[in-house]
């Protein structure tokens, strides 16, 4: 009956030993919430669940993952290319109709100017460009010249049927090849084509004259006719 008791004692903490307290529940009874440590031991995968390979060969399967990715890269890199030289020349197209049609409706403009050009330059002709009209006239044709208008056409430039219409055709001693000698009217070009070809007379260089060896064969004829009318008369006789 006496020992029971002193069993007891020996076996109880010491009264100053401190007494610890883990709490292992799952969920925090005032936050309601997961605990931390307790979803970080469910997530972690065994020790034994880990696929080792040896060293610098890639496990089985992520070898072909790697091709296939690097063959999608390739392909991506190739149409990526494609698509930029689509886009260059297609930034290019654009470019030329933009400036073709810039072009044109300077030349529009321009063409509509040209008739008060002629009148300019017939009043310069007949010596009436004077005063504040020749300076108006005067930067009008500056302006129209930096905008890229060029006006041709002049006594002694050589024929060309591309920019000049032949009103009048010559012959000329004078001249080695076809020139023009007179302008009727002036042309004008902008930005390489021909707004308005130059009316112009031509002379061309002075033919042989035909008279001459029609002349040397009739003289031939008239010889040959007396002889021929000698032999019929002998043979009368």
């Amino acid at each position: 009956m006496t020992s029971a008791p002193n069993d007891w004692t020996q076996s109880a903490p010491a009264p100053d030993e401190p007494v610890i307290v883990r709490d292992k529940r799952r969920i925090d009874p005032q936050s309601g919430q997961v605990r931390v440590e307790a979803a970080r031991t469910q997530t972690a995968s065994p020790a034994g669940d880990t696929v080792t390979s040896p060293a610098g060969v890639p496990p089985a399967g992520e070898a072909d993952q790697v091709a296939s990715l690097r063959q999608q890269v390739t392909e991506r890199t190739s149409d990526l290319q494609r698509l930029k030289a689509e886009f260059d020349n297609y930034r290019r197209r654009v470019e030329r109709d933009r400036q073709a049609l810039a072009e044109q409706a300077a030349g529009r403009l321009l063409l509509a100017l040209l008739p008060t050009l002629d009148d300019i330059g017939r009043a310069r002709d007949h010596g009436d460009l004077e005063g504040p009209f020749k300076a108006v006239a005067e930067s009008l044709e500056a302006t129209l010249e930096t905008a890229g208008l060029e006006r041709f056409g002049a006594r002694g430039d050589e024929f060309d049927p591309l920019v000049h219409d032949a009103l009048m055709h010559t012959y000329s001693a004078e001249v080695t090849r076809p020139t023009c000698v007179d302008i009727f009217r002036a042309g004008y070009r902008h930005a390489g084509r021909v707004l308005r070809p130059a009316q112009v007379a031509v002379a061309e260089p002075a033919a042989e004259d035909p008279d001459a060896g029609q002349g040397a064969d009739g003289g031939t004829a008239a010889g040959a006719a007396p002889e021929a009318g000698g032999g019929s008369a002998e043979a009368a006789e």
